[in-house]
Order: structure tokens, then sequence, then C-alpha cells
């Protein structure tokens, strides 16, 4: 009987690799464990779990035997840590192979806002640039000040790009750190009104959420601009939709969001929006790192060796 559980929707690639790994049984979602036979489930001991649905004590209660989540992605909020914990239950995630893509993309929606590339590109496919002539001048990005909420892995990233544009870098965290001089903030509101660029780069989970508030919307200005890398539930998405349509905030560039898939329409009408599907490490090669070190880590636990990158 097979000791691996692989819950979410895996690429081909991803599944033959788990597949001639460990075997595994398949369910394309937690809510679908419970469903499983006992002795199948009696006998997981690691599960390779890829999905932002939750995964909670109640799922791992199905799984008497269950030793290790290893999470595909450095997001882990969809995993109660602290039922797991209660349990005896490792686990991991897949962080730093990531980064990269992440920040890349980040910089990429900033430049695609700030120099509305999107509607340029429509103006000079459409033929307007023939009839019409030159597309309407737009804004210097280079040179302006950057505020990153969250100087973590990706967050640090972001900033060694932004300080290569010749930004001066802000930064909030509970503490100082050691940067080349940047600019700490304890107060994110205070952040917020001290740059042209927010980026957001939390973690997500029930501390973070709303933590970009209207109060930091607000301060941010209708000439600032706001990135978020992150996860929708770290920005107060009403108050984001508000400030955007009222003009009380320049505009946006987003890669994650409330409910996605299915975002607010209200999205879709703002021409100050750069819209993403949540796509900030989808490249092959990250993808294909991510899930290997997904893999690595059920290796390690399944041969008693240490974790990779533990959570807990």
């Amino acid at each position: 009987m097979t000791k691996t559980l692989a819950i979410g929707t895996f690429t081909d690639t991803d599944r033959t690799a788990l597949v001639e790994a460990f075997d595994p049984v398949f369910v394309a979602a937690a809510g679908e464990v419970a469903d499983l036979d006992a002795a199948t489930r009696d006998a997981i001991t690691a599960v390779a779990f890829k999905g932002h649905a939750a995964f909670d004590g109640a799922v791992m209660d199905a799984l008497p035997a269950l030793g290790l989540i290893a999470n595909y992605g450095v997001g882990y909020d969809a995993i109660d840590v602290a039922a797991a914990d209660a349990r005896g239950i490792k686990v991991t995630n897949t962080p730093d192979v990531l980064n990269d893509d992440v920040a890349d993309l980040a910089v990429g929606m900033l430049l695609m806002q700030g120099r509305e590339m999107e509607h340029a590109s429509a103006w000079a496919r459409s033929g307007q640039w023939k009839d019409k002539g030159e597309y309407r001048l737009n804004r210097k990005i280079s040179g302006g000040r950057a505020g990153i909420v969250g100087l973590g892995r990706i967050g640090r990233e972001i900033a060694d790009r932004l300080a290569a544009f010749k930004m001066e870098i802000h930064y909030f965290s509970r503490s100082a750190k050691d940067t080349p001089g940047w600019t700490h903030h304890a107060d994110p509101v205070a952040l917020a009104g001290a740059v042209d660029y927010l980026i957001v780069s939390l973690v997500g989970g029930a501390e973070t959420e709303k933590f970009v508030s209207a109060g930091v919307i607000e301060a941010l200005g209708p000439d600032g601009i706001l990135v978020n890398i992150s996860r929708g539930s770290t920005v107060d998405e009403a108050a984001l939709l508000d400030a955007l349509e009222d003009g009380r905030l320049g505009g946006a560039a987003l890669d994650v969001f409330l409910g996605e898939p299915d975002i607010d329409p209200r999205f879709h009408a703002l021409p100050n929006v750069v819209i993403q599907p949540h796509q900030g490490s989808g490249t092959h090669q990250t993808r294909a790192a991510m899930a290997g070190l997904q893999r690595d880590n059920i290796a390690a636990f399944h041969a008693g060796d240490a974790l990779l990158t533990p959570v807990n």
C-alpha cells in the first residue's frame, strides 16, 4: 500500500515524477480525502499538497498516520500549521527557488503600470499609432521612491532590483534589517506616505489579512502605485477598488486577488490596473524546481532524513 497521497492538480510531468518516485494515490482536492477507503487513508504517511483550499485539522484527522504535508509553493497559508503541530505533523514548503521569478514579475508589473505598456501596445496594434500619431506621454519609473512591505526573501530580491533602477528604497518589517542604507519604517502607513510605489511582499494568512489597509492606501495617495505579488488577502480589496475608482490612488499592478480566479469585475473596468493571473512563479524552470523540492522533502521524510525546508 502506498505511503503517499497527492492532493491537487499536477502537470503531466509532475504527476509522472510523483508516480515514479512514490506511486501515490491522487485526489483533486483536500475535500476528497474522506472519500478514500479506510485502508488507503490509514496507510498514508506523507502528502504532496498543491492548492489553495483549506487543509485543516479535519482533513488531517482523516489520515491518522500522517507525518508530513509537503506544500508546493512558498506560501502555506492554506495549511493549518497549528493543527499540524498539535498532531505532530511536519510541514514543508518550497522557498527560494521562486524568488527571482516573482521579483522579476513585480518589477515588470510596476513598469507596465507606470509606462502604460498594455494600453500603448493596444494603441499600436489597433492602428491608432498610424492613424492618430504617437501614444500619450506617461510616467517615468526610474529614480522614484519604492516601499517594500515585507523584506523577506522575495521582498529583498525586489528591493535589489529596484535599487538598480536608481530608486530610494524604504521598507516595512517588524525590526530593522541589515541593508545598504535603506530606510526602515515600523508603521506601514508611514511607509506608504514616504514612497511613490508600494510593493506588497507579505506571507498570507490571518496575521496579514488586510494588512495593507484603507489607511495605507490613502497614505500612498493619488500619484501612488500599489503592486501586490503576495496574496489577495493582504490588501483591503474593497478599499483598494474604491480608491482606484475615486482617483485617490494612482494605479495598481496585481498578480493576486481575493476569490481568484473569480476576481471582482470592478477590476476589469479600471484602466489604471495591471491584472496578472497569479503567475509570479509561472515559468517552466521555476515550477520544475518547486515540484522537485516538494518531492525531495517527501523522499527525505520517507528515508528518515532531515527535511530540506521545514516550516514547523
